[in-house]
C-alpha cells in the first residue's frame, strides 16, 4: 500500500465542452502542497472562489456530480476525481474558467494520459487513509440501489449494474490496488440509452453530448423520425443503429465497458469522503446520488 501523499509534477491543461451545460471551458490541473486534498477554483468569477471536493459540498446529482459553495459551482467532477483516485493523486488544485469540467471523450482517459506523461511526485508526507470503525450501508428502496462500505486491510471495490437491458445485461466490475486502473477502468466511457436522450436534452442536460463522448444504447425499436429528431437536436451527421444495439460504428473497449464506467464513477464520487478509503466497497446499481450519499454518511460517521 502506498504510504506517502502524491501530487502532479507539472500543471496539465485541458479544454472542451461540458457534457450537460455544453459550455466551453479551459481547465488547469496543478500540483498542490501536502494535505491540500482536491480543490476547484473558478477563475472566471470575481473573487476566484474555491470549492473543496468533499461530500458536504455536493449540490446536484442529476446525471453527474456537482459541487458548490456560495456562488461557485462546478459540474461533472466525477471523471477527474476518479482519475486522481486511480492514479494515486492526493493533492491537486483545479482551475476552471467556466461552470463545467470538459467531458472530452466521456471517460478519464485524457486526464490520465496527461498526468502520467508529466509524472507524479512523492511528497514525502504519510497518506492519511480513511479507516472506518464499522460497516456502513446506504440503500435506496425506490431504485433498489445500495452501497456498502466495510473495514478492510486494503481498499477494493466491486459493483454490479442492472438496467433491465437486453443489450447490456447484468454487468460487474472490480478494482483493487493490483488493477491497471488506467487501461482497465479509466478509459471506459459514459453511456446513455437512446430513449432518454430527448427527455434529458429538454431538461437542460447533455447539451454537450454527442456520439464522440458517450456510448448510446438503443434498447427499443426506433423510427426514422426519432433518429432525425436526435440528429437535429445535436447537429450530428447521419445516425444509424448497429446490429449490436449501439448508435453508429462504436467500438467498445470492453464488452462490459458500461459496467466498468459505473465503477469509474463510484471511485470518483467516493473520493468526496475526503481522501483514500481503506475499505471494502460493494455496490449494486450505483449512481451519483447514492454514491455521494454514502460519502456524506461516511464523513458523518467519522465525525
Amino acid at each position: 500500500m502506498t504510504k506517502n501523499q502524491h501530487t502532479l509534477k507539472k500543471a496539465c491543461y485541458f479544454q472542451g465542452k461540458g457534457l450537460h451545460t455544453g459550455t466551453y471551458s479551459h481547465m488547469k490541473v496543478m500540483p498542490a502542497p501536502a494535505d491540500t486534498g482536491i480543490v476547484f477554483r473558478r477563475t472566471d468569477l470575481r473573487s476566484k472562489p474555491v470549492i473543496e471536493a468533499i461530500a458536504e459540498n455536493v449540490s446536484n446529482t442529476a446525471r453527474s456530480t456537482t459541487i458548490s459553495h456560495n456562488e461557485a459551482v462546478v459540474v461533472t467532477i466525477e471523471h477527474l476525481m476518479s482519475a486522481f483516485t486511480g492514479l494515486g493523486i492526493d493533492n491537486a488544485i483545479v482551475e476552471l474558467d467556466n461552470i463545467e469540467v470538459p467531458i472530452l471523450d466521456g471517460s478519464a482517459r485524457f486526464y490520465i494520459e496527461a498526468i502520467e506523461r508529466d509524472g507524479i511526485q512523492d511528497q514525502g508526507v504519510p497518506r492519511k487513509y480513511i479507516n472506518i470503525p464499522e460497516s456502513l450501508e446506504i440503500r435506496d428502496d425506490k431504485t433498489g440501489s445500495w452501497v456498502r462500505i466495510e473495514p478492510a486491510a486494503a481498499p477494493s471495490a466491486d459493483i454490479t449494474v442492472d438496467f433491465n437491458s437486453k443489450i447490456l445485461g447484468i454487468q460487474s466490475a472490480h478494482w483493487d490496488q493490483s488493477t491497471d486502473y488506467a487501461n482497465e477502468i479509466g478509459i471506459c466511457r459514459t453511456f446513455v440509452f437512446f430513449h432518454e436522450i430527448e427527455y434529458l436534452f429538454r431538461n437542460n442536460l447533455i447539451k454537450g453530448g454527442d456520439v464522440d463522448n458517450a456510448i448510446v444504447i438503443v434498447e427499443h425499436p426506433v423510427t426514422e423520425e426519432q433518429l432525425s429528431s436526435i440528429t437535429y437536436l445535436f447537429n450530428l451527421p447521419e445516425l444509424r443503429i448497429t446490429d449490436e444495439g449501439y448508435l453508429n460504428n462504436l467500438q467498445l473497449h470492453f464488452p462490459d465497458e458500461c459496467g466498468r464506467h459505473k465503477l469509474l464513477d463510484l471511485l470518483g464520487d467516493l473520493r468526496l469522503a475526503g481522501g483514500y478509503l481503506n475499505a471494502r466497497i460493494t455496490a449494486y446499481k450505483p449512481g451519483h446520488s447514492i454514491n455521494t450519499k454514502a460519502a456524506k454518511a461516511l464523513r458523518a460517521l467519522l465525525k
